[in-house]
């Protein structure tokens, strides 16, 4: 897990670099870039206090947190209970007001801006997430993470799930991981910055924390997808598995490098939208899993 984030993104930086007709950086140059601003003084406001350095390390851990609730190998997971999918929603929720908590600190009204748009998208995905796992639970009658995806594409509703999950997972993605076209995470355009503009007073160590952080929530809604599509089970196949999951993951950090590539971020007034989608398209799915589940029954 903690390799993992590097790798996505090198693949991601990569895949642009080919896209743009250009070599790029290494594979693992986000490894270096962590390491050189590890070794760096950090700069704070005159007005911070320690909510401000805290609140990176928090967004970390709780980062951190929900990438080993994550099934992203399927249906096991490191830390594996019943409806831990709820832990799984809000620890990524406590670490967003961490961020906004920190952004904030600083008195700058700019970042401010940024928290309030960054508080006003997670009220459309949210939703997305929890009517998501309704479907994956009428499909697989499992109450926890892990069983959720892990079992569904053993279920007879995996052909009719299959596409919506995946899609609104890689929505999720771009949202929770401040992608585009919700969001671009080297834009330096004022009037549409979110999550950039939120981490503009943040140095050294403090931002490494926040950009691997970043790099973490990408790589577990990659593992997401891939444990729904990944036909091997751990447990029958413990190689297989492993290796199938990984090479999905590495899929989907293409994915992310060819839609950055070949779409432009979306106007600020149209994200509401589009993650509004999400949640519609989750909600489709989940009224149509509750109805043919009755039909069978």
């Amino acid at each position: 897990m903690l390799a993992m984030p590097v790798l996505m993104v090198g693949v991601v930086n990569r895949t642009k670099s080919l896209w743009a007709g250009r070599k790029g950086p290494r594979l693992l140059q986000f490894a270096w870039d962590l390491q050189r601003l590890m070794h760096k003084r950090p700069v704070y406001s005159v007005v911070s206090t320690p909510l401000f350095i805290a609140g990176s390390w928090v967004v970390l851990s709780a980062s951190l947190l929900a990438a080993v609730i994550a099934p992203i190998f399927g249906d096991v997971s490191p830390l594996q209970f019943e409806r831990d999918f709820i832990v799984f929603a809000y620890t990524l929720g406590l670490a967003r007001i961490f961020l906004m908590l920190s952004a904030m600190d600083v008195g700058s009204a700019f970042e401010g801006m940024g928290a309030a748009r960054e508080a006003s998208f997670t009220a459309f995905i949210e939703p997305a997430l929890f009517l998501l796992i309704g479907s994956a639970g009428v499909a697989t009658g499992h109450t926890s993470f892990a069983g959720l995806l892990g079992h569904l594409h053993a279920s007879a509703l995996f052909p009719v799930l299959a596409a919506p999950v995946v899609l609104v997972l890689f929505v999720l993605l771009q949202a929770e991981a401040s992608r585009v076209p919700v969001d671009d995470p080297l834009t330096h355009l004022e009037l549409t910055m979110v999550h950039e503009v939120m981490i503009l007073d943040h140095s050294g160590p403090e931002l490494a924390a926040m950009q691997f952080a970043s790099a973490v929530k990408m790589t577990t809604y990659a593992g997401l997808i891939a444990a729904v599509v990944n036909p091997f089970e751990i447990a029958g196949s413990p190689v297989l598995g492993v290796l199938s999951s990984i090479l999905l993951m590495v899929g989907v950090a293409v994915a992310i490098g060819c839609v950055e590539s070949l779409t432009a971020r979306l106007p600020l007034r149209h994200v509401p939208r589009y993650l509004m989608l999400a949640s519609l398209v989750a909600l489709t799915c989940l009224g149509a899993t509750a109805w043919m589940a009755g039909v069978r029954n």
